[in-house]
């Protein structure tokens, strides 16, 4: 038996279903939402009546310090974005790679990733090369295989979306260093699931959202920045990427020290109050739980499975596999019927790359895993 992690009654949502896509629109629990409600009603509806400019200049330092804490990093290098593509969309500029150079990525990795590069390589300058994430082979090596000098920059996401492949970062970075290359790596899949150091990363930029597996809402985002690149200039800087940003001087470029100077302008402050709540839940819970459950729980629900035809893309015993998102595939199915039918019986989960996805959070139980696995079993 596993029991979930977090209290389920923080969840209303568990009521009435069973929830196992935390990995597309995460649920909130009832710490977060508290806090954005009392957030709304206690400052945000007020205008500048209970927030100061002083305070909304501070504002987000809460934030900043309890994500460091969460991602093994210095608060300096932590920078509170709008979502994750504001910083990826960016990327390619303040990185600025040779012209002729080669950019990998993985054909079959989030497009937020991706698109970036896409675009500035339609200008001539780059060459986007695609690895692809096969079952039947370690992607961090296939990755790797491909690095060599004429790479200036990988970019990847450390959990892949639609079937949990995990990348072995540290290995990948070894490999970028030696080749001279830039590491970029997008977390949002892995990000409060796991424990994660970006100090041991050694990553150029690491950046994730703040839904999903962080418990906030939509609106907010992280980055994480090695320091060597916060000495470039945004690409896009905002007002409040200023050293005093009320002081409104429109002839001055100066620049905010560290990451402070990826804030662009007033951003979702409800979110940020929410998102500030939720890693503080996950900070107290702490990850050593949180991976137990989840992988107890995906044995669980790869035992009930086995005799229904359904087989996870990548076994558990797999190094790249991952506990709390499972990518499932029977042959000859329909996977929009398939999760019509998990729908009908009132069980949230996610098609994704033409299999089912179930992603397991720190609210589940063992409940949940068998009432999708008596469904599917079924079908």
């Amino acid at each position: 038996m596993v029991s979930s992690v977090f209290k389920r009654t923080d969840y209303p949502t568990l009521r009435d279903v069973a929830y196992l896509n935390q990995a597309s629109l995460g649920l909130i629990g009832e710490p977060a939402f508290d806090a954005m409600s009392g957030f709304l009603d206690g400052v945000g509806r007020h205008g500048n009546a209970y927030m100061s400019d002083d305070d909304e200049a501070t504002f987000l330092d809460g934030l900043r310090t309890r994500a460091a804490r969460l991602l093994q990093a210095e608060p300096e290098q932590v920078a509170i974005l709008s979502s994750a593509s504001e910083l990826l969309g960016q990327i390619p500029l303040i990185i600025a790679p040779p012209a002729g150079s080669r950019i990998l990525a993985v054909s079959t990795d989030f497009p937020a990733v991706t698109r970036p590069w896409l675009r500035w390589a339609e200008q001539g300058g780059w060459l986007v090369d695609f690895v692809d994430d096969s079952p039947g082979s370690d992607l961090t090596t296939d990755l790797i295989k491909r690095v060599d000098r004429d790479t200036s920059v990988v970019a990847v996401g450390s959990v892949q979306y639609a079937n949990g492949t995990t990348v072995d970062v540290p290995r990948l970075r070894a490999a970028t260093a030696a080749a001279g290359a830039h590491l970029v790596v997008d977390a949002t899949q892995e990000a409060g699931a796991r424990s994660i150091s970006t100090r041991a990363w050694g990553a150029d930029v690491v950046v994730c959202s703040g839904y999903k597996w962080l418990g906030g809402h939509g609106g907010v985002a992280i980055g994480v920045f090695d320091r060597r690149l916060l000495e470039e200039p945004p690409a896009l800087p905002g007002w409040m990427s200023a050293p005093e940003p009320f002081d409104f001087d429109a002839t001055d470029f100066a620049l905010a020290p560290g990451a402070r100077r990826y804030t662009e302008s007033t951003i979702s402050y409800v979110s940020v109050a929410g998102l500030t709540a939720a890693i503080d839940q996950l900070l107290g819970v702490g990850f050593d739980g949180i991976e137990m459950a989840a992988g107890g729980l995906a044995v669980q629900l790869i035992d009930e499975l086995r005799r229904t035809g359904w087989r996870p893309v990548r076994g558990l015993g797999d190094p790249a596999a991952c506990a709390h998102i499972i990518s499932l595939a029977r042959r000859g199915a329909d996977i929009g019927a398939v999760m019509q039918r998990l729908r009908d019986a009132d069980i949230v989960v996610s098609g994704r790359g033409g299999r089912l996805r179930i992603s397991i959070a720190p609210y589940n139980d063992d409940e949940d895993i068998s009432r999708v696995a008596r469904v599917l079993g079924r079908i």
